[in-house]
């Protein structure tokens, strides 16, 4: 009786797991926003999650306007590399950078109605962008119809070769100047409707679900795990736009700019510190920014500091704090494994590298106006925070002791090394002076030339 009720136990558990084996997995991935940071986020979680349940394949859930083309292309890219077979099901649209996702995908489902293509790339209110951009769409587009290769088909009873997907056909969504016979003229870009999409290879069939997807691929009766996006994936979505990036950028540069300015701990530092914790941290937390690249950045910032307060003028160590804090930022944005650049594109280091630099020009253009703003405010915000009242020299105020003028024409010796500036010793006292003509070391004799704004100007004696 034992022996029969084991062999029951076994026998079930042994068609369960015959059963969960044959079962397919299929990973439903919606995207039904503009292209942008956000979508990119979900995209690399998604495809992490969906290769974790081993998913038999991908559909990706598209409706979209468009959007970023540097978003666009990453996802592109992610979906022609997967070792899992990437399948879209455009439930309305797919417009422009959608157009661009869909055709990467290796096959594209429509439902009645739906549309893809206008491909154009445009700016923020709509015009095109000039023809550099257009051209870079249209090799993008049709280097990736071209990724699908070509079938053989018989015509008139002879065999011969064509695309899956058309080139041409994908690049006249992008460009109005591709004619399409019978389909577009010259004076139009190119969007289809699901049967034409149909008619020319650039859709497999209509749908109306994703498991009426997954059922005319083959998987019938298979597991559809969606992808649900969390609050941090929305926020890291948040933070890792370009344009946010760009502005927290332009955060901790003026923060620290400010902070240099004035003594103590104050409101600029702590927008400096907090704008950093936002860049860096989900940069971080994604593997993206490593330890050695934050210390890099910090690293960078600290000999520029060491340049202003240190060694007064521009020289070696705020060239190389400019380089550190640009690198820092830079490598923190792109997907390099310490040193190894392998898997870095292009497009993605260009990105980064950009973000960075418009941060720093738009942080130090800030700065500039801002201080001017505070030093010539006399109401509004910047009244209280500047001081714009007078102290007139026939009231008594004097901002330096004239002492120093008496001792034009004397010799002294660097207390310290004149980067012009810097201290020379005369008499047992100390004072501030700077070098008329380069560099000059501690311990060296110089003669005072003059004396202005509480400074003596000093020649070093030949």
């Amino acid at each position: 009786m034992k022996s029969l009720i084991l062999s029951l136990i076994f026998f079930v558990l042994l068609s369960k797991s015959a059963y969960t084996e044959d079962q397919s997995l299929v990973y439903r991935l919606p995207i039904f926003s503009n292209i942008n940071s956000t979508a990119w986020v979900y995209t690399q979680k998604a495809f992490k999650e969906a290769d974790e349940y081993k998913a038999d394949a991908i559909i990706l859930h598209l409706n979209t306007y468009g959007g970023e083309v540097l978003f666009a292309d990453s996802i592109r890219t992610k979906i022609l590399n997967s070792e899992i077979p990437v399948h879209v099901f455009i439930d309305n649209n797919a417009a422009s950078a959608g157009a661009l996702i869909s055709i990467a995908a290796k096959t594209i489902h429509m439902r009645p109605g739906a549309n893809i293509g206008a491909a154009t790339v445009v700016d923020g209110t709509g015009g095109e962008m000039p023809d550099k951009y257009q051209s870079y769409m249209r090799s993008t587009i049709r280097s990736t119809a071209e990724a699908h290769g070509k079938k053989t088909i018989v015509e008139n009873g002879t065999e011969k070769e064509v695309w899956i997907r058309d080139p041409k056909i994908a690049e006249a969504m992008v460009d109005q100047r591709v004619v399409v016979d019978g389909w577009v003229d010259s004076t139009q870009v190119l969007t289809l409707t699901t049967n034409e999409a149909i008619k020319l290879g650039f859709c497999e069939g209509t749908a109306h679900s994703v498991r009426d997807v997954a059922d005319l691929l083959g998987y019938k009766n298979a597991e559809i795990v969606s992808f649900t996006p969390s609050f941090y994936d929305n926020l890291v979505g948040f933070l890792t736009n370009p344009m946010l990036q760009g502005i927290l950028i332009l955060v901790i540069l003026g923060g620290l700019y400010f902070e240099m300015q004035s003594p103590g701990i104050g409101f600029p530092l702590i927008a400096a510190l907090m704008a950093g914790v936002l860049y860096f941290a989900p940069l971080y937390i994604d593997g993206l920014a490593s330890s050695w690249e934050i210390l890099i950045f910090l690293i960078g910032i600290g000999l520029i500091a060491a340049e202003i307060f240190v060694f007064p003028g521009f020289g070696v160590a705020g060239i190389s704090g400019i380089i550190l804090a640009i690198t820092g930022l830079t490598l923190s944005n792109v997907s390099n494994d310490m040193f190894d650049f392998s898997n870095v594109e292009t497009g993605e280091f260009t990105k980064s590298l950009l973000i960075v630099i418009g941060g720093m020009a738009g942080g130090l253009v800030a700065a500039l106006y801002t201080s001017n703003k505070m030093l010539k405010a006399t109401k509004g915000p910047f009244s209280k925070i500047a001081l714009n009242t007078s102290q007139d020299i026939d009231k008594g105020y004097i901002s330096f002791d004239n002492k120093g003028s008496s001792l034009v024409g004397e010799i002294a010796i660097t207390h310290t090394v004149l980067r012009p500036s810097g201290k020379v010793m005369l008499d047992n006292e100390v004072y501030d002076a700077r070098a008329i003509e380069g560099f000059i070391d501690k311990g060296e004799k110089v003669k005072i030339i003059r004396y202005s704004s509480g400074q003596l100007n000093v020649r070093k004696i030949l």
